[in-house]
């Protein structure tokens, strides 16, 4: 019979997020919206659910509070089996009274609550990565290779390998050395065995996901021997491998990218309206689970030229032309209106027509008539005037106003923000 793997999985939320400004002012990294209807967070989750790793804990601290609804309202369970999507809040209590410090602390302070719960191996994963793994797989060659730790490693080329931690494995795949994020100078003795197609492409160089398995026992022990040790990155699985500490690499060469920045998390998005994407959403034993919200089809009432975009639900568009946009749920777009190269999430709620009389500026929690937008994010329950035009261009700089920012050529339009009719943006 064959022995039963006892792992729990741990999410970490992430810190303030600051590289994801303006979307992280209100929200943690993990509850940033994905593909239109989903959030960041449901990635991981659903990447365990498909696994079968059905006991897991997301760690919180920063701007947690709309992460946490979506978590409580999205993952529910019967209550005959023992399945769970958990919070654990970051929180001041005797013998702990800092918040979460980093990464490897989040989870030092995470254990006491797992006291109660029977496992040998802990799963630790990052809510704000987009990828499709078998976690179980990765977990099962952990024990089967009886290592102590292992780190889930992704091929990467000579000119991203500086972004990264760097490790270097040996023939069985075990990991001898590592670096955090190594200058191109020293790359030349940080080359490690990888498959013939990640050769082929200069892929020779292993980087950390981020994604870890560790024996409860080999955790527990680095705690108690490194009580200062803060990160995994950079503390923690450097002096494991220096000390002796058998880790593993699992190779993983499918799609992973981590959202990290404002540019990172448009070009993710983006991909997802291209005919073929690098992350597939439509796969039958692959789906992605979110919140249920019963909301009505979409609906175009126009003469709408609509190419290689995403729709959700709920929304209704009367635009002139839609190309290679991600439009959330609920969002409202007026006549005659353009948008291409556009993320916009939409709205948390319908405006009522009392609400629409009751207001002061008299615009609409919509996209106006006759707008055209390019190159931009446009956050929740705006209320865009008519005859608006927003096009970012890389010439822009970096620059915040009240109701809009822009990072790298990428005007982000601020959740709630007031554009009034006639405005322009652009070079």
């Amino acid at each position: 019979m064959e022995k039963l793997i006892k792992v729990v999985c741990l999410i970490l939320g992430g810190g303030a997020g600051s590289r994801l400004y303006p979307l992280t002012s209100i929200r943690s990294k993990p509850a940033v919206p994905i593909a239109g209807k989903y959030r960041l967070i449901d990635i991981p989750i659903s990447n365990c659910l498909h696994s079968g790793i059905r006991r897991i804990f997301v760690l919180t601290q920063y701007n947690s509070r709309s992460l946490n609804a979506h978590i409580k309202n999205t993952y529910h369970f019967d209550n005959f089996s023992y399945a769970f999507v958990d919070i654990i809040a970051a929180e001041q209590r005797p013998g702990s009274e800092k918040w979460f410090q980093g990464t490897s602390d989040a989870v030092k302070q995470t254990l006491p609550h797992l006291a109660g719960h029977d496992y040998d191996y802990i799963l630790i994963l990052s809510g704000d990565q987009l990828y499709q793994m078998d976690l179980r797989e990765f977990v099962n060659k952990h024990v089967e290779s009886a290592a102590e730790i292992s780190i889930a490693t992704l091929p990467v080329n000579k000119s991203d390998a500086s972004g990264f931690g760097i490790m270097k494995v040996n023939a069985s795949g075990f990991i001898e050395k590592f670096v955090e994020k190594p200058s191109p100078q020293e790359l030349v003795n940080w080359v490690s065995p990888v498959g013939a197609r990640e050769k082929a492409q200069g892929k020779e160089y292993l980087a950390s996901m981020g994604i870890y398995v560790f024996n409860k026992e080999t955790l527990n022990r680095m705690f108690d021997e490194y009580p200062n040790f803060t990160d995994f990155g950079k503390e923690i699985i450097p002096t494991a491998i220096n000390a002796g500490t058998k880790v593993k690499g699992y190779s993983y060469t499918g799609y992973w990218t981590d959202i990290g920045t404002i540019k990172s998390y448009f070009d993710a998005n983006l991909d997802l309206a291209e005919v073929m994407p690098q992350f597939n959403l439509f796969e039958n034993d692959k789906l992605i689970y979110t919140r249920a919200r019963m909301l009505p089809p979409t609906k175009f009432s126009g003469n709408t030229s609509l190419k290689g975009s995403v729709i959700s639900e709920g929304c209704i568009i009367n635009a002139k032309e839609i190309e290679r946009c991600i439009i959330g749920n609920r969002a409202k777009i007026g006549d005659g209106t353009v948008m291409k190269n556009c993320i916009f999430f939409g709205n948390d709620y319908y405006e009522t027509l009392e609400e629409i009389l009751k207001s002061k500026t008299g615009i609409l929690m919509a996209i106006g008539k006759n707008g055209h937008f390019e190159n931009c994010i446009i956050d929740k329950d705006v209320h865009i005037g008519d005859n608006v035009k927003i096009v970012g261009n890389k010439k822009m700089p970096d620059i915040e106003t009240e109701n809009y920012c822009i990072r790298d050529g990428i005007v982000i339009v601020k959740k709630g923000a007031i554009i009034p009719d006639g405005t322009v943006l652009m070079i």
